[in-house]
């Protein structure tokens, strides 16, 4: 990437991270009810949108992280919703250019490497374009390539978000707890340009869901993998969307149920989780049987860690208000003794485990949703300097949130 363009990235971002906490902090100080519509806000939000779409890269891979964990940020619903847009397909690349960066890491022709190739992609992503293709065995096939450039893209953005730091400060809240969650993001996005980790995460959650009727997990195919190329089996199923119009209520009801067992499983059995939860990252069969793309998102948990958040669900669960919150502390969610802080933290916690106390609970139109439920306490909780967002539970709650949302 040139000076001249990483300048260019460096000052959108820059006034992308400005837009951020001056809406923040003029909402607060306005005292805006969360419920009400802001026109004003909404433009900017939308240009915000735009603008990170454009980017691509780190930016547009923050967008979406912004987009899941928005309730964790406390983000206004204008922002949520428009960065929510950033899910959509990008614009596809030039397939020219994808032949030339295929061809140039795995070191022979498209033509040697596979029996054909659709040069339409099946989809275009922040960091990477897929296209569907075939071995010469008869394999069927998916190729997942990174963009060209996009390393140069992602530092630059990465290193932008510094500038965030005196927003946080206008909200009250310590540089440091900012910093924290930004050097969890930036871990998680530089992992996702290593394909050779990739691969490796691809084949571990093969191996932990092989022979499972739930889930499918495609093969890697290790001659056709390089630094910027990954070969994986190509699986059936339909997109969400697709698949939620024509399914039984019984399929519908199965994968739900998949998506949650899938969560838990990796959270407390496996500690390794599949941290990308956006749509895009599922394939539904017509039995309900679930296909999960795209292993370059993957958090792994301490057994301490992770403890610690079991106790805290656990006791919510049985109504132990001490117990909770020794268990957020334990997290690192909490470094003080403000009896006002500890009852917000229990009210959330009370709120978030809601429906497992109540018998029947039903999803839909009747009823706000969980998240909905959550959101003034999690905004009262984020008054209180002494609760803060340990590192590891901004890609735990990320993917809670996206897997609410499916």
């Amino acid at each position: 990437m040139s000076f001249t363009r990483r300048l260019e990235r460096y000052a959108q971002l820059g006034a992308l991270a400005g837009r951020i906490g001056a809406t923040a902090v003029a909402a607060r100080v306005a005292g805006r009810d969360p419920g009400t519509d802001d026109p004003g806000l909404r433009a900017r939000a939308e240009d915000l949108a735009r603008t990170l779409g454009k980017l691509r890269g780190g930016a547009m891979k923050l967008g979406q992280s912004l987009a899941i964990a928005a309730d964790h940020l406390d983000l206004a619903p204008e922002i949520r919703l428009a960065l929510g847009t950033l899910h959509a397909k990008g614009e596809p690349l030039p397939f020219a250019g994808v032949r030339a960066t295929i061809e140039r890491d795995l070191g022979a022709s498209l033509e040697e490497l596979y029996a054909s190739v659709d040069p339409a992609p099946l989809g275009t992503a922040s960091l990477a374009q897929a296209h569907a293709a075939r071995l010469h065995d008869g394999r069927d096939v998916v190729i997942k390539v990174l963009h060209e450039g996009v390393e140069d893209a992602v530092a630059a953005d990465l290193a932008t978000l510094d500038a965030a730091g005196p927003a946080w400060r206008a909200l009250g809240r310590d540089p440091a707890e900012l910093r924290g969650a930004l050097d969890e993001l930036r871990a998680r996005v530089i992992e996702e340009l290593d394909y050779a980790r990739e691969a490796d995460n691809t084949e571990l959650f093969h191996t932990l869901y092989a022979g499972d009727a739930r889930v499918r997990i495609p093969g890697v195919v290790r001659d056709r993998c390089g630094s910027r190329v990954l070969t994986l089996d190509r699986l059936p199923g339909r997109p969400i969307d697709p698949f939620i119009a024509v399914a039984s209520r019984d399929a519908r009801s199965r994968a739900a149920r998949t998506l949650a067992e899938l969560f838990f499983e990796q959270t407390f059995r496996h500690r390794v989780l599949h941290a990308d939860p956006h749509p895009g990252n599922y394939l539904f069969e017509p039995d309900g049987r679930v296909g999960v793309l795209d292993f370059g998102c993957v958090k792994q948990f301490s057994v301490a860690s992770i403890g610690a958040y079991a106790r805290i669900v656990r006791s919510s669960l049985a109504g132990d208000r001490q117990g909770a919150l020794d268990g957020v502390r334990a997290f690192g969610a909490w470094t003080g003794d403000d009896p006002a802080a500890a009852d917000s933290i229990w009210q959330f916690c009370e709120a978030a485990v809601r429906p497992w106390r109540t018998g029947e609970y039903e999803v839909g139109e009747s009823e706000p949703s969980l998240v909905g439920h959550l959101r003034p306490h999690s905004t009262a909780m984020f008054r209180h300097a002494d609760i803060v967002g340990p590192p590891d539970v901004l890609f735990l709650h990320r993917t809670v949130g996206g897997i609410y949302a499916l």
